[in-house]
């Protein structure tokens, strides 16, 4: 382990992003309460709101009909997942003009790292960050800024002081600002956490930091605990790289789409987008799921194996089989539909049958072929032309990529 004895991560987080990105995009807006939905329906929640709505006490995740009842003047948007993509690229662009970005942590946060050099004018660097965005980009996109000797509590010291903060959190100086905190301040620090903690008899931040790291590692269950205890106390912790486990897109259907029926042709574009994704990061999967949820969230879960695939139409037969057996539960009335490809196999890696010289076999390797070149024709005109059966629109907007916390789609996605 290594303990920082200066601030060498300089943290960037957007303020309210996506709600910022549409008074950014669209002056009008500016001012005014916005509230972003994922898509045009009654039946959603919000998922980003803005500092005007914010303070009439609307919060992220209520529920489009309730926002329209109780605050008729709340201007509501629907997400735009490819334009934020590219406002990300520009934003990253003027961050690089002042400092190289390490590592993009999601749409709106990005890491820097500082040399030596650097470290002593830290909030100098800060402050040129947060004014060559206001420059390059304009002042409605405004971010935080925090200062650290390693990624967490940098990234802590950017929550501090939002809207539009700028806070440093030494070593000399830990632990500090950190006892004023909530548990739930810290990342990694969830609500079921939370009370795990709390039944162990700890309820703040000054009794967590004085846990040693193996009572962490105990607490909870795994490394990430003792990983936890390290960056909350200083020290740098290297995480290994993840590895890539599923594709899958989910989607809220809308009201007049909740039967099988509706779920089915969803759940087909959907499955779509995430094999296009699959193919183009290399990739096959042995399995494929289906959750189909109702209203009070109840679901039904089903999946299909088979060896490594890749080609549209296979695993189009596989969505198949799993709706066929929906239907003999009668499960007729749907709210969400998730499909999920996993199980996966590098491309690279899968060998080919000695003996698969078949009319069968012969026509799966047609169909592969067939996949990529519908990919290519597809990304080379920027819209779904070539496809397997009937392509529906789902009405609502955004069949299938959208932002994840850590993942921002390929334009291809869209």
């Amino acid at each position: 382990m290594r303990k920082p004895t200066g601030l060498e991560r300089l943290y960037v987080d957007f303020d309210s992003f996506f709600a910022s990105a549409e008074q950014h995009l669209q002056p009008h807006l500016r001012g005014r309460p916005v509230g972003v939905i994922p898509v045009a329906s009654e039946h959603t929640g919000l998922i980003a709101v803005s500092r005007e709505a914010k303070a009439l006490g609307i919060k992220r995740g209520a529920f489009v009909r309730d926002v329209r009842r109780q605050w008729p003047g709340v201007i509501l948007v629907t997400a735009r997942h490819e334009i934020y993509v590219e406002l990300h690229k520009e934003i990253c662009k003027a961050i690089e003009t002042v400092l190289p970005v390490k590592a993009v942590c999601s749409i709106d946060e990005m890491l820097c790292v500082l040399l030596p050099s650097e470290q002593v004018q830290a909030m100098t660097l800060g402050r040129r960050v947060k004014e060559t965005i206001a420059t390059l980009i304009g002042p409605t996109l405004t971010c935080s800024v925090g200062l650290g000797p390693n990624d967490l509590l940098a990234k802590i010291a950017a929550e501090m002081e939002k809207p539009d903060g700028l806070v440093a959190l030494h070593p000399d100086d830990l632990p500090g600002r950190l006892l004023s905190l909530s548990l739930t301040d810290i990342p990694g620090i969830a609500k079921g956490n939370a009370a795990r903690l709390a039944r162990a008899g700890i309820n703040d931040m000054a009794t967590l930091l004085k846990l040693q790291p193996k009572e962490m590692r105990r607490l909870w269950g795994s490394v990430e605990g003792e990983r936890l205890w390290m960056g909350l106390h200083g020290y740098t912790v290297e995480r290994p790289e993840t590895q890539r486990r599923m594709f899958g897109h989910g989607r809220v259907l809308p009201a007049d789409w909740r039967h099988l029926g509706g779920a089915y042709a969803a759940a087909r574009v959907l499955l779509m987008k995430a094999s296009r994704r699959m193919r183009r990061s290399g990739f096959a999967a042995r399995a494929l799921a289906l959750w189909l949820t109702d209203k009070d969230s109840a679901g039904w879960y089903g999946e299909e194996r088979f060896l490594a695939t890749w080609d549209d139409p296979s695993l189009l037969a596989g969505l198949s089989h799993l709706f066929l057996h929906a239907e003999r539960e009668d499960l007729r009335r749907s709210r969400s539909v998730h499909v999920t490809l996993h199980d996966l196999v590098p491309m690279r890696d899968i060998e080919q049958d000695l003996f698969g010289y078949t009319a069968e076999a012969q026509l799966k390797r047609r169909m592969e072929y067939l996949s990529m070149i519908a990919d290519g024709f597809n990304t080379a005109h920027q819209k779904t032309l070539l496809h397997w059966g009937p392509m529906i629109d789902i009405p609502g907007g955004y069949a299938g990529a959208k932002i994840a916390f850590n993942r921002i789609p390929d334009a291809e996605d869209f």
